[in-house]
Protein backbone atom coordinates (compact mmCIF):
# COMPACT_ATOMS: atom_id res chain seq x y z
CA UNK A 1 0.00 0.00 0.00
CA UNK A 2 1.28 3.82 -0.97
CA UNK A 3 -0.60 6.43 0.39
CA UNK A 4 1.37 9.35 -0.98
CA UNK A 5 0.16 13.01 -0.30
CA UNK A 6 2.24 15.62 -2.27
CA UNK A 7 2.31 19.50 -1.84
CA UNK A 8 0.00 19.88 -4.54
CA UNK A 9 -2.95 17.53 -2.63
CA UNK A 10 -2.47 19.67 0.72
CA UNK A 11 -5.56 22.31 -0.61
CA UNK A 12 -7.91 19.78 -1.29
CA UNK A 13 -7.44 17.48 1.48
CA UNK A 14 -7.29 20.19 3.99
CA UNK A 15 -11.48 20.27 4.63
CA UNK A 16 -11.86 16.88 4.98
CA UNK A 17 -8.75 16.16 7.55
CA UNK A 18 -9.54 19.17 9.42
CA UNK A 19 -10.68 17.68 12.74
CA UNK A 20 -14.06 19.17 14.35
CA UNK A 21 -14.53 21.05 17.20
CA UNK A 22 -16.09 19.93 20.20
CA UNK A 23 -17.82 22.03 22.55
CA UNK A 24 -15.12 20.36 25.11
CA UNK A 25 -12.45 21.84 22.79
CA UNK A 26 -11.22 17.82 23.35
CA UNK A 27 -8.05 17.61 20.98
CA UNK A 28 -7.84 15.04 18.37
CA UNK A 29 -4.04 13.85 17.68
CA UNK A 30 -3.09 12.98 14.38
CA UNK A 31 0.15 11.04 13.48
CA UNK A 32 2.12 10.46 10.28
CA UNK A 33 4.36 8.26 9.15
CA UNK A 34 6.81 7.81 6.37
CA UNK A 35 8.51 4.43 5.25
CA UNK A 36 10.76 3.62 2.13
CA UNK A 37 10.19 0.59 2.45
CA UNK A 38 6.63 -1.41 2.30
CA UNK A 39 4.60 -1.59 5.56
CA UNK A 40 3.22 -4.95 4.13
CA UNK A 41 6.96 -6.16 4.04
CA UNK A 42 6.50 -8.51 6.90
CA UNK A 43 9.88 -6.92 8.22
CA UNK A 44 10.87 -3.30 9.20
CA UNK A 45 8.31 -1.36 7.58
CA UNK A 46 5.26 -3.53 8.59
CA UNK A 47 6.74 -3.98 12.38
CA UNK A 48 7.23 -0.25 12.47
CA UNK A 49 3.67 0.56 10.59
CA UNK A 50 2.00 -1.81 13.82
CA UNK A 51 4.43 -0.10 16.81
CA UNK A 52 2.47 3.10 15.27
CA UNK A 53 -1.00 1.41 14.64
CA UNK A 54 -0.71 -0.04 18.41
CA UNK A 55 0.19 3.18 19.76
CA UNK A 56 -2.30 4.98 18.43
CA UNK A 57 -5.09 2.48 19.89
CA UNK A 58 -3.17 2.96 22.77
CA UNK A 59 -3.57 6.74 23.28
CA UNK A 60 -6.30 7.82 20.81
CA UNK A 61 -4.69 9.15 18.17
CA UNK A 62 -5.34 8.57 14.44
CA UNK A 63 -2.77 7.83 11.85
CA UNK A 64 -1.65 8.23 7.97
CA UNK A 65 1.07 6.81 6.65
CA UNK A 66 2.68 7.09 2.93
CA UNK A 67 5.45 3.90 2.45
CA UNK A 68 7.64 2.62 -0.26
CA UNK A 69 8.50 6.35 -0.74
CA UNK A 70 12.45 6.88 -2.28
CA UNK A 71 15.34 8.99 -0.70
CA UNK A 72 14.52 12.28 -2.56
CA UNK A 73 10.96 11.99 -1.66
CA UNK A 74 11.50 11.42 2.12
CA UNK A 75 11.60 15.54 2.69
CA UNK A 76 8.59 16.31 0.15
CA UNK A 77 6.36 13.57 2.34
CA UNK A 78 7.37 14.90 5.90
CA UNK A 79 6.28 18.32 4.57
CA UNK A 80 3.23 17.24 2.89
CA UNK A 81 2.05 16.36 6.43
CA UNK A 82 3.21 19.17 8.39
CA UNK A 83 1.04 21.46 5.97
CA UNK A 84 -1.71 19.93 7.26
CA UNK A 85 -1.45 19.75 10.53
CA UNK A 86 -0.20 16.42 12.17
CA UNK A 87 0.78 16.56 15.60
CA UNK A 88 3.25 14.35 14.87
CA UNK A 89 5.90 12.83 12.28
CA UNK A 90 6.96 9.34 13.28
CA UNK A 91 9.72 8.91 10.66
CA UNK A 92 11.52 5.03 11.24
CA UNK A 93 15.09 5.19 10.44
CA UNK A 94 18.22 6.94 10.56
CA UNK A 95 18.34 7.46 7.05
CA UNK A 96 15.79 10.27 7.44
CA UNK A 97 17.44 12.39 9.90
CA UNK A 98 18.36 15.02 6.99
CA UNK A 99 14.94 15.62 6.19
CA UNK A 100 13.30 15.10 9.97
CA UNK A 101 15.99 18.19 10.59
CA UNK A 102 15.29 19.99 8.15
CA UNK A 103 11.62 19.96 8.46
CA UNK A 104 11.75 20.26 12.33
CA UNK A 105 13.68 23.93 11.27
CA UNK A 106 10.76 24.58 8.86
CA UNK A 107 7.93 23.24 11.41
CA UNK A 108 8.67 24.29 14.91
CA UNK A 109 5.20 23.58 16.18
CA UNK A 110 5.08 19.88 15.23
CA UNK A 111 6.90 16.72 16.66
CA UNK A 112 9.55 14.60 15.00
CA UNK A 113 9.50 11.35 16.23
CA UNK A 114 13.08 9.57 14.77
CA UNK A 115 13.22 5.83 15.30
CA UNK A 116 16.87 4.48 15.47
CA UNK A 117 18.00 8.25 15.40
CA UNK A 118 21.21 9.25 16.83
CA UNK A 119 21.99 10.23 20.40
CA UNK A 120 22.87 13.75 19.08
CA UNK A 121 20.18 14.44 16.79
CA UNK A 122 18.00 15.67 19.24
CA UNK A 123 20.88 18.95 19.88
CA UNK A 124 20.89 19.77 16.32
CA UNK A 125 17.00 20.36 16.11
CA UNK A 126 17.41 24.02 16.60
CA UNK A 127 13.44 24.58 17.84
CA UNK A 128 14.09 21.55 19.96
CA UNK A 129 11.35 19.59 18.44
CA UNK A 130 12.53 16.25 17.66
CA UNK A 131 13.02 13.08 19.49
CA UNK A 132 14.79 10.42 19.16
CA UNK A 133 13.63 6.63 19.27
CA UNK A 134 17.04 4.35 20.18
CA UNK A 135 16.55 0.63 20.49
CA UNK A 136 20.22 -1.07 21.62
CA UNK A 137 21.83 -1.83 18.73
CA UNK A 138 24.41 -3.85 20.60
CA UNK A 139 21.77 -5.95 22.45
CA UNK A 140 19.72 -6.68 19.40
CA UNK A 141 22.91 -8.05 18.08
CA UNK A 142 23.54 -9.93 21.49
CA UNK A 143 19.92 -11.55 20.82
CA UNK A 144 20.86 -12.81 17.28
CA UNK A 145 24.36 -13.57 18.15
CA UNK A 146 24.07 -16.07 21.42
CA UNK A 147 21.87 -17.68 19.09
CA UNK A 148 24.01 -18.01 16.01
CA UNK A 149 26.85 -18.71 18.30
CA UNK A 150 25.08 -21.90 19.41
CA UNK A 151 23.90 -23.61 16.31
CA UNK A 152 26.39 -22.77 13.78
CA UNK A 153 28.52 -26.15 12.74
CA UNK A 154 30.18 -24.69 9.89
CA UNK A 155 31.57 -21.70 12.25
CA UNK A 156 31.01 -19.15 9.64
CA UNK A 157 28.15 -16.88 9.89
CA UNK A 158 26.19 -13.92 8.22
CA UNK A 159 25.22 -10.39 8.45
CA UNK A 160 23.18 -8.11 5.95
CA UNK A 161 22.25 -4.72 6.20
CA UNK A 162 20.14 -2.58 3.91
CA UNK A 163 21.89 0.71 4.25
CA UNK A 164 25.43 1.39 6.42
CA UNK A 165 23.73 3.36 9.52
CA UNK A 166 25.42 3.79 12.74
CA UNK A 167 22.68 1.68 14.30
CA UNK A 168 23.35 -1.47 11.10
CA UNK A 169 26.92 -1.49 11.81
CA UNK A 170 25.77 -1.42 15.91
CA UNK A 171 23.62 -4.34 15.44
CA UNK A 172 26.67 -6.16 13.05
CA UNK A 173 28.77 -5.42 16.08
CA UNK A 174 26.61 -6.79 18.94
CA UNK A 175 25.82 -10.33 16.69
CA UNK A 176 29.51 -10.65 15.89
CA UNK A 177 31.11 -10.76 19.39
CA UNK A 178 28.14 -12.04 20.72
CA UNK A 179 28.24 -15.31 18.62
CA UNK A 180 32.17 -15.49 18.72
CA UNK A 181 32.10 -15.35 22.74
CA UNK A 182 29.20 -17.99 22.97
CA UNK A 183 30.76 -20.19 20.25
CA UNK A 184 34.02 -19.79 22.86
CA UNK A 185 31.91 -20.97 25.69
CA UNK A 186 30.94 -24.11 23.19
CA UNK A 187 34.42 -24.84 22.08
CA UNK A 188 34.55 -23.87 18.81
CA UNK A 189 35.64 -21.26 16.87
CA UNK A 190 32.74 -18.59 14.96
CA UNK A 191 33.64 -16.12 12.73
CA UNK A 192 31.47 -13.57 10.80
CA UNK A 193 32.05 -12.83 7.47
CA UNK A 194 32.37 -8.54 6.71
CA UNK A 195 29.08 -7.20 6.20
CA UNK A 196 27.48 -6.43 2.89
CA UNK A 197 24.77 -3.88 2.63
CA UNK A 198 22.19 -3.53 -0.54
CA UNK A 199 22.21 0.13 -0.43
CA UNK A 200 18.55 0.00 -0.01
CA UNK A 201 15.60 -1.58 2.00
CA UNK A 202 13.40 -2.99 -0.98
CA UNK A 203 16.17 -5.04 -3.45
CA UNK A 204 15.25 -8.36 -2.29
CA UNK A 205 17.09 -9.48 -5.43
CA UNK A 206 20.17 -8.18 -3.76
CA UNK A 207 19.53 -10.45 -0.27
CA UNK A 208 19.35 -13.43 -2.73
CA UNK A 209 23.06 -12.49 -4.40
CA UNK A 210 24.00 -12.02 -1.28
CA UNK A 211 22.77 -15.12 0.42
CA UNK A 212 23.66 -17.27 -2.14
CA UNK A 213 27.82 -15.83 -2.40
CA UNK A 214 27.72 -16.11 2.05
CA UNK A 215 26.36 -19.54 1.74
CA UNK A 216 29.42 -20.18 -0.97
CA UNK A 217 31.49 -18.90 1.52
CA UNK A 218 30.30 -21.59 4.42
CA UNK A 219 27.65 -19.34 6.39
CA UNK A 220 25.03 -21.50 8.29
CA UNK A 221 23.06 -18.74 10.21
CA UNK A 222 22.66 -15.54 8.95
CA UNK A 223 20.91 -11.94 10.12
CA UNK A 224 20.26 -8.78 8.64
CA UNK A 225 18.90 -5.66 9.38
CA UNK A 226 17.33 -4.83 5.65
CA UNK A 227 13.83 -5.52 5.34
CA UNK A 228 12.58 -6.70 1.99
CA UNK A 229 16.34 -7.60 1.23
CA UNK A 230 16.04 -10.02 4.55
CA UNK A 231 13.34 -11.45 2.85
CA UNK A 232 15.41 -12.16 -0.15
CA UNK A 233 18.03 -13.47 1.76
CA UNK A 234 15.31 -15.99 2.82
CA UNK A 235 14.25 -16.87 -0.48
CA UNK A 236 17.81 -18.11 -1.49
CA UNK A 237 18.29 -19.99 2.02
CA UNK A 238 15.47 -21.84 1.83
CA UNK A 239 16.51 -23.01 -1.97
CA UNK A 240 19.51 -23.83 -0.83
CA UNK A 241 18.25 -26.10 2.09
CA UNK A 242 15.56 -27.61 -0.33
CA UNK A 243 18.84 -28.35 -2.86
CA UNK A 244 20.40 -30.04 0.00
CA UNK A 245 17.67 -32.07 1.08
CA UNK A 246 17.76 -30.82 4.76
CA UNK A 247 17.66 -27.75 6.53
CA UNK A 248 21.11 -26.65 7.48
CA UNK A 249 21.30 -23.26 7.06
CA UNK A 250 19.62 -20.65 9.15
CA UNK A 251 17.85 -17.43 9.79
CA UNK A 252 16.97 -15.28 12.31
CA UNK A 253 14.45 -12.60 11.64
CA UNK A 254 13.99 -9.27 12.97
CA UNK A 255 12.28 -6.95 14.12
CA UNK A 256 8.75 -9.29 14.52
CA UNK A 257 8.55 -12.70 15.49
CA UNK A 258 7.57 -14.16 11.85
CA UNK A 259 8.76 -17.60 13.30
CA UNK A 260 7.18 -20.18 10.34
CA UNK A 261 6.94 -17.53 7.80
CA UNK A 262 10.39 -19.21 6.04
CA UNK A 263 11.63 -23.10 6.50
CA UNK A 264 14.77 -21.31 7.73
CA UNK A 265 14.06 -18.74 10.38
CA UNK A 266 14.80 -20.65 13.87
CA UNK A 267 13.86 -17.65 16.07
CA UNK A 268 13.24 -13.91 15.93
CA UNK A 269 14.47 -10.61 17.36
CA UNK A 270 12.00 -9.40 18.93
CA UNK A 271 11.67 -5.07 19.07
CA UNK A 272 8.21 -3.65 20.68
CA UNK A 273 8.76 -0.02 18.84
CA UNK A 274 5.12 0.53 20.05
CA UNK A 275 6.17 1.69 23.87
CA UNK A 276 8.48 4.31 22.39
CA UNK A 277 6.29 5.46 19.71
CA UNK A 278 3.43 5.83 22.94
CA UNK A 279 6.03 7.55 24.86
CA UNK A 280 6.42 9.91 22.43
CA UNK A 281 2.84 10.29 22.25
CA UNK A 282 2.23 11.41 26.21
CA UNK A 283 5.08 13.78 25.99
CA UNK A 284 2.93 15.70 22.92
CA UNK A 285 0.22 15.67 25.22
CA UNK A 286 1.91 16.96 28.23
CA UNK A 287 3.69 19.67 26.11
CA UNK A 288 7.04 18.14 26.74
CA UNK A 289 8.51 16.36 23.66
CA UNK A 290 11.88 16.67 22.33
CA UNK A 291 15.29 17.54 22.92
CA UNK A 292 15.72 13.64 24.28
CA UNK A 293 16.55 10.26 23.56
CA UNK A 294 13.94 7.39 24.24
CA UNK A 295 15.45 4.04 24.63
CA UNK A 296 14.70 0.54 24.02
CA UNK A 297 16.25 -1.89 25.72
CA UNK A 298 15.89 -6.02 26.80
CA UNK A 299 15.21 -4.47 30.73
CA UNK A 300 12.80 -1.85 29.93
CA UNK A 301 10.32 -4.66 27.40
CA UNK A 302 11.18 -3.45 24.30
CA UNK A 303 13.80 -5.44 23.22
CA UNK A 304 13.41 -9.85 23.17
CA UNK A 305 13.37 -13.36 21.68
CA UNK A 306 10.82 -14.44 20.08
CA UNK A 307 9.56 -17.91 19.64
CA UNK A 308 12.17 -20.40 19.15
CA UNK A 309 11.83 -23.36 16.34
CA UNK A 310 12.03 -27.09 16.87
CA UNK A 311 14.57 -26.89 14.83
CA UNK A 312 16.81 -25.97 17.31
CA UNK A 313 17.68 -29.01 20.02
CA UNK A 314 15.57 -28.75 23.42
CA UNK A 315 19.50 -28.55 24.96
CA UNK A 316 20.74 -25.64 22.90
CA UNK A 317 16.93 -23.91 23.88
CA UNK A 318 18.18 -24.21 27.26
CA UNK A 319 21.38 -22.68 26.62
CA UNK A 320 20.21 -19.82 24.70
CA UNK A 321 17.80 -18.98 27.33
CA UNK A 322 20.56 -18.57 30.15
CA UNK A 323 22.62 -16.50 28.01
CA UNK A 324 19.55 -14.32 27.75
CA UNK A 325 18.91 -14.16 31.22
CA UNK A 326 22.79 -13.57 31.16
CA UNK A 327 21.97 -10.40 29.34
CA UNK A 328 19.09 -9.13 30.93
CA UNK A 329 20.98 -9.19 34.56
CA UNK A 330 23.80 -7.36 32.22
CA UNK A 331 26.39 -10.14 33.06
CA UNK A 332 26.52 -11.26 29.38
CA UNK A 333 30.35 -11.59 28.39
CA UNK A 334 31.37 -9.83 31.51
Amino acid sequence: MKKWLSLGLVCAMCASLVSPVYADDAKDYKVAMICDSSINDGGWGAACYNAMVAACEKNGWTYEVTDGIGQDEYYDSIAAFCALGYDMIYAPGNQYTDAVLQAAEEYPDIAFALLNGGEGTPAEAVNGNVTSLLPNAQQIGWIAGALAGLMTESGTIAFIGGMELDTTKGKYAGFSEAAAFVGEKEGKTVTTLDPVYAGSFDASDKGIEFAKAMIDNGADVFFGDASAVDSGARQAIDEANKAAGEIKIYDIAQPADILGQNECIICSQVTDNSAMVSASMEAVEAGTFGGEVIYGTLQNGTLSAGKIADLVPEEVKTKYEEYLQQMMDETFMK
